[in-house]
């Protein structure tokens, strides 16, 4: 009896020691989600009615739409006709390092516009690493700077991140309407980018073969098909049928997609929209910015405090003007990491140091933050 009452509790205790452990990494492995889990707990503790409000503090047409464009993009990401073509790309670029990275930058900004940033980030990153290593080339530059890349492309479009698609649902804005106005910033954004990769010093630069990739054809119609549709049913104000329609056609085109979907990020966009609303909703006896450059330098600098798109979340309590709050908000994920969850996707993927992404980043945003004061001014 002694003897199994023994085994019993040293079983226990190693079931319980997996347990701690594999809390231990999801922690580390989703950091994020763990601050927003525990955020939520410390407003439940400020309000007991919070759990009851919760699922009304979620927008569930932006969510829908959002988990909508990352499964796309996934497909899109699987299909492999975008590494096909960086591929294609490196091969033109000669051996220089600059003239590499001149090619790599536009790229990677106009897929972000189409694919989101999030999602170029996985397709390009991994590439541009391998083709760092392979050609000597300096690899936490090449990562920040596409990095960077990434983050100005998908301000163009307002399906090319989280904070654009949920602006872009809070105020009914045309799909073009918004692409007009975020073309000059962008365009501006983008050229002090190009100015900043001038300055690369040139040396031998000698890239090898890379691998082949297979296209996947039928995965690829499918994802560029559902794109339309989810920008129409967007525009319609019919976001939450996005999801369904999504989630029907890759069960039959594009099973890929959904297994290889990191779920983790519904929650942690659901939980954005929850903690950031609550918060909002704390913070209504202030006065927030309602448009112009205080709504612009206040939306950027929100976001290197808590990244861009809960930065989103918390002004729009206040319906401030758009194209400030979206102008603050997306060149604030071009800063400090945390702002954008692509800089942590793209650390993350790269292995290269915080440090060494701040050398780059930090003044890339200073830069174009005092570029674009200029332009709302004048």
């Amino acid at each position: 009896m002694a003897g199994s009452s023994s085994r019993t509790t040293a079983l226990q205790r190693r079931l319980g020691d997996t347990a701690v452990e594999r809390l231990k990494d999801f922690a580390r492995r989703e950091w994020f989600l763990t601050a927003l889990l525990l955020l939520y707990l410390v407003l439940v503790l400020h309000d007991p009615t919070l759990p009851g409000r919760t699922p009304g503090l979620v927008d569930w047409r932006s969510l829908a739409l959002i988990t909508s464009l990352i499964l796309v993009s996934k497909g899109l990401e699987l299909s492999g006709v975008f590494t096909r073509l960086s591929i294609r790309l490196i091969s033109l670029s000669g051996g220089s390092e600059r003239k590499l990275m001149l090619l790599f930058i536009p790229i990677i900004a106009l897929s972000s516009a189409v694919i989101m940033n999030d999602t170029a980030m996985l397709v390009f990153i991994p590439l541009v690493v391998i083709t760092a290593r392979l050609a000597g080339i300096n690899t936490a530059r090449a990562v920040t700077l596409s990095a960077i890349a990434a983050n100005v492309g998908s301000a163009l479009t307002p399906i090319g991140n989280p904070q654009n698609i949920i602006i872009w649902n809070a105020y009914g804005i045309s799909f073009l309407g918004f692409v007009r106005a975020m073309l000059l910033p962008v365009g501006i954004w983008l050229a002090v980018l190009l100015l900043f990769t001038l300055t690369i010093r040139e040396g031998p630069v000698s890239i090898g073969r890379l691998p082949p990739v297979a296209v996947k054809r039928r995965l690829f119609v499918a994802s560029l098909g559902l794109l339309v549709s989810d920008v129409i049913l967007a525009e319609a104000g019919r976001g939450l049928w996005t999801l369904p329609l999504t989630l029907f056609v890759l069960l039959i085109a594009g099973r890929e997609a959904l297994l290889g979907f990191d779920w983790a990020l519904v929650l942690t966009f659901a939980f954005i929209f929850i903690d950031f609303s609550e918060i909002a909703g704390l913070l209504s006896g202030l006065t927030l910015p309602a448009g112009g450059l205080g709504l612009f330098l206040a939306s950027a600098g929100l976001s290197q405090l808590i990244s861009n798109v809960p930065a989103t979340v918390v002004f729009l309590t206040s319906r401030p003007d758009w194209l400030p709050l979206a102008l603050g908000v997306n060149i604030g994920g071009t800063g400090i990491i945390v702002g954008s969850l692509a800089n942590l996707i793209a650390l993350r993927i790269s292995g290269i140091g915080m440090a060494d992404f701040h050398r780059f980043s930090i003044p890339y945003f200073l830069l174009a933050l005092g570029v674009s004061i200029l332009i709302i001014l004048l």
